[in-house]
């Protein structure tokens, strides 16, 4: 008897650890093309709001990768993949600093219609994701965070969209160095939570890493 009801626990576990693994993986997909998308976009168009913008898509993709190697695994194994997460956000946040610096330097004249329609698609991605994550909400914490994430992201997508209009109202480019700074910024205080709170589940001193941007 008791043999057969834990059979019916680890079966019903085993189908909601793949359920989730599915709708990590949707997506996860979904912000890995767009941040290519983005990140190719930023460049042609000389945005560092853009190319800011794809750095919290590819963010997003190694969160919901850090999720899906987490499920069904002990915390210390997504511990290790938080730091590596972690420390690679930190590398690319800086990297956008650096363009954004060096673009103040040198100038740049952003597209802004380029700029429009990519955040206008980075956003209906995002409120895609933000849809398939809301039922699931309420549940695994790797899902609420990334629930959170899409969430977050639907207003830093508004926030280049913003950008993109003062700049072509205005015809300067500072709107979307402004833009890209904070979202940089945001990604960078984020990656940085992420390494801390990633040692402190090592250390035994917290029981689960805030992997949001935001």
């Amino acid at each position: 008897m008791s043999s057969c009801c834990g059979g019916g626990v680890s079966n019903t576990q085993a189908q909601m650890d793949s359920a989730q693994k599915r709708l990590l993986w949707t997506v996860l997909v979904l912000n890995g093309v767009m941040f290519f998308v983005e990140f190719i976009a930023g460049w042609i168009a000389e945005s560092s709001g853009l190319i800011a913008d794809s750095l919290d898509m590819l963010a997003d993709t190694l969160v919901y990768a850090v999720s899906l190697y987490a499920v069904g695994k002990a915390i210390k194994y997504k511990a290790n993949a938080a730091i590596f997460n972690g420390i690679l956000q930190t590398a690319l946040a800086l990297l956008v600093l650096g363009d954004v610096a060096q673009r103040l330097i040198w100038g740049s004249e952003p597209n802004s219609n380029m700029m429009l329609w990519i955040a206008g698609l980075a956003l209906l991605v995002n409120v895609i994701c933000f849809a398939l994550l809301y039922s699931s909400r309420n549940g695994d914490i790797n899902i609420r965070a990334s629930w959170i994430c899409s969430r977050n992201d639907m207003l830093m997508n508004a926030g280049v969209i913003l950008s993109a209009w003062m700049v072509s109202a205005i015809n300067k480019a500072w709107p979307d160095l402004l833009i890209a700074t904070i979202i940089a910024i945001i990604v960078l205080r984020s990656a940085l939570r992420i390494i801390k709170d990633a040692h402190a589940v090592k250390a035994g001193e917290k029981t689960d890493i805030s992997t949001c941007c935001g």
